[in-house]
């Protein structure tokens, strides 16, 4: 299992808007997302989406570094391929 995470800053709404328009065919690749805004800044967006692979996450990173779906919000972190590397539940 991997993911694409990022950190970013914008109007919320707006970006929620085109994210959920999905311009890149995320839904087609990714088995899901996962999506954060910040308690004291509401406009601080933290994304996670889940892939099959490293290579899809990479894939679609690459995708999304090359387009222009970020062009209206401070990117943070950038869109960062990773694995998961421990995970528990209390």
């Amino acid at each position: 299992m991997a993911f694409l995470v990022g950190v970013f800053e914008g109007d919320f709404e707006t970006w929620k808007q085109g994210f959920d328009s999905d311009p890149l065919g995320r839904k087609q690749v990714a088995r899901g997302h996962t999506l954060f805004r910040g308690i004291d800044n509401p406009n601080e967006i933290f994304l996670r989406i889940e892939f099959d692979s490293a290579e899809e996450a990479k894939a679609f990173q690459d995708k999304v570094r090359s387009s222009d779906v970020l062009q209206n919000v401070t990117v943070k972190v950038p869109p960062t391929a990773v694995e998961l590397a421990d995970q528990t539940n209390y």
